[in-house]
C-alpha cells in the first residue's frame, strides 16, 4: 500500500508540472488568477491559440489599446489589467472609461502604438518582449479600427497617470471579469445590434472598452468569441 501511495503522489506531482497554469477557485466560488510566470505562460499560450481576425482595409483610422497585465496591490499577488478614466478636458470621449491606447502613428504597428500610448498615459514603459498577443480588430462608430494588444508588465510595475489625459487609473483583477454576472447585453432603439456592458466596481462600462474586455475574458476561458458585431451606446458614436 505504501508503494502504491508513493506512486500516486509522484504521478500527481508530475501532472501538476504538466499544467503550467490553472486558475484557482477560492472558497467564495470566485476564480483567482495568481500573478506569476505560470499565468504569463498560459495567457501567452491562449493568445497564440486564438485565431485573430484582422479588420478589412477601410477608411477607419487605425488605433490600438493595451490590455496591460499587472499585479493587484490590495491584496497583492493576483493578476489584473489596467483601466483608466479619461479627464473631462479631452476633446473626445471625455470622462469615459478606457484601456490605455490611441491612434497609430504613421509607420507604427498596433503593438508599437499600444506600448507608446500606454507609456504616455500611465507611465508604464515596456519593450516588445512584453507583448503576449493581439485580439480581433474592433471597428468603432467614431471612426477607428482598434487592435487590442495583450502585454505583461511584470512585478513591480508602477503606474503614473498623465494628468492631462487620465483622471484616474485602476488595477482590475481578472477574477472580476470572469464571473457569470460581469457582462450583460441590452438593446437600444437606434440599432438592431446588442450593446455589451461590463460591470466593474459599481460602474457600467460600455463598448468599445467592454467589447475588448469581453473578448479577452473569452480568450482566458479558451473560447473564440467574436465581438465586432457588438454595439456601442449612442454617446460613444461621436
Amino acid at each position: 500500500m505504501g508503494r502504491v501511495m508513493r506512486r500516486l503522489t509522484a504521478t500527481a506531482q508530475y501532472a501538476s508540472l504538466l499544467r503550467p497554469y490553472e486558475a484557482r477557485q477560492v472558497a467564495s466560488n470566485k476564480m483567482s488568477y495568481p500573478f506569476n510566470e505560470a499565468t504569463r505562460a498560459d495567457i501567452t499560450h491562449r493568445c497564440a491559440a486564438f485565431a485573430r481576425m484582422a479588420g478589412a482595409a477601410t477608411e477607419l483610422t487605425r488605433a490600438a489599446v493595451a490590455i496591460a497585465l499587472v499585479q493587484t496591490e490590495r491584496p497583492a499577488g493576483e493578476a489584473a489589467f489596467v483601466l483608466t478614466r479619461r479627464t473631462a478636458d479631452l476633446r473626445a470621449h471625455r470622462n469615459q472609461w478606457a484601456l490605455p491606447g490611441g491612434r497609430c502613428d504613421t509607420g507604427e504597428t498596433p503593438a508599437q502604438a499600444a506600448l507608446r500610448e500606454m507609456h504616455e498615459e500611465v507611465g508604464l514603459e515596456l519593450g516588445a518582449d512584453a507583448v503576449l498577443g493581439e485580439l480581433d480588430d474592433y471597428p468603432t462608430r467614431s471612426g477607428y479600427l482598434i487592435t487590442p494588444v495583450v502585454v505583461w508588465a511584470g512585478e513591480g510595475a508602477r503606474l503614473s497617470p498623465n494628468a492631462a489625459e487620465v483622471a484616474s487609473v485602476h488595477r482590475i483583477p481578472l477574477a472580476d471579469i470572469v464571473t457569470a454576472d460581469a457582462f450583460d447585453f441590452v438593446t437600444i432603439p437606434e440599432s438592431d445590434r446588442r450593446v455589451v456592458r461590463v460591470r466593474i466596481d459599481r460602474h457600467l462600462i460600455h463598448a468599445p472598452t467592454a467589447a475588448v474586455i469581453y473578448q479577452f475574458r473569452e480568450v482566458l476561458a479558451g473560447r473564440t468569441t467574436r465581438v465586432a458585431d457588438l454595439e456601442q451606446p449612442v454617446f460613444a458614436w461621436r
